[in-house]
């Protein structure tokens, strides 16, 4: 049974141990999961929120005669990077990620950052990495390679790391909940090929960046990409019904909603008609925003 006690370190399998951050919310489930993997020389995925209640308890669970030697970062998100920098300190260890909170940003969210539609939400602005850890990547635990993988969709900079058959997959797959996406800092276009990838790869059990491990990877990604296939397949129709706007599309798509869930909703819509008009399947008639009138075309 899955249930970690925030601080508490819970034994996931051999060599591979979990601590949970006490940062419950609707976006982040129980908490932030941190991940210790490996035996005597510990790597950490994902140390997590700036929260001295946390670091205290990552500081704590290494066993006698263990130690923490670097850091990794799935993405720059504040649930997930701000504690690299203070246990970082504490351990001097480095910390590593595929590059700042810009880093792996694409072009056309690059573009679309300067026109003022939101967004950056929850973003460590600060971040910084000791080292850039490139897209195939590798470190050595305990003589297995973990491999990392540029998945971006989620965050510009969001980094996979490939362990035998298991994944982390940070917030890119998770079993509780499909992933936001958030422009400029999220891409769907993006999220939807970083799906294709991790389905190809097939690993067999995830361990994502917030909930239960995922015991049947491929799955899972199919599930999420069915639902935002049927979410895409929603949004048209709205657009055909008249709809012109994310909101409106939002109060005939998500009718089921909670409201605190409701500013999410919108920035998913909004990734949805982003990624529609690159595909020449609608038109906004200007900048793309919340409040932008949108037209279908015809595709």
């Amino acid at each position: 049974m899955f249930d970690p006690r925030p601080g508490q370190p819970l034994m996931l399998e051999e060599g591979l141990r979990l601590v949970l951050a006490p940062n419950p919310s609707p976006m982040t489930e129980r908490g932030t999961n941190s991940y210790l993997l490996g035996e005597g020389a510990l790597t950490v995925i994902d140390p997590g929120p700036d929260d001295s209640r946390h670091v205290a308890a990552l500081l704590a669970a290494p066993a006698r005669g263990e130690r923490i030697i670097r850091i990794l970062v799935s993405h720059a998100h504040v649930d997930h990077s701000p504690a690299a920098r203070i246990l970082a300190r504490e351990t001097g260890a480095p910390v590593l990620a595929y590059g700042d909170a810009l880093a792996g940003r694409s072009a056309r969210m690059q573009r679309l950052a300067g026109d003022e539609i939101g967004g950056g939400e929850g973003v460590d602005t600060g971040f910084r990495p000791d080292e850039a850890l490139p897209d195939g990547g590798e470190v050595d635990i305990g003589g297995l390679a973990l491999r990392a993988l540029h998945t971006p969709g989620h965050f510009g900079n969001h980094l996979s790391f490939l362990w035998g058959q298991a994944l982390f997959s940070g917030d890119t797959v998770m079993g509780w909940a499909p992933s936001l996406v958030s422009p400029p800092d999220g891409d769907l276009t993006d999220f939807m090929a970083s799906l294709d990838r991790l389905e190809e790869l097939g690993p067999t059990r995830l361990y994502s960046g917030h909930g239960a491990p995922v015991d049947d990877g491929p799955a899972r990604i199919r599930a999420l990409r069915a639902h935002r296939l049927a979410r895409e397949a929603a949004i048209r129709a709205a657009l055909d019904q008249g709809a012109r706007d994310a909101g409106e599309i939002v109060q005939r798509v998500y009718t089921d909603v909670a409201p605190a869930l409701i500013g999410g909703a919108l920035r998913n819509v909004l990734a949805h008609l982003i990624d529609l008009e690159a595909r020449e399947l609608a038109e906004f008639e200007g900048p793309p925003g919340l409040r932008t009138r949108v037209h279908p075309r015809a595709g």
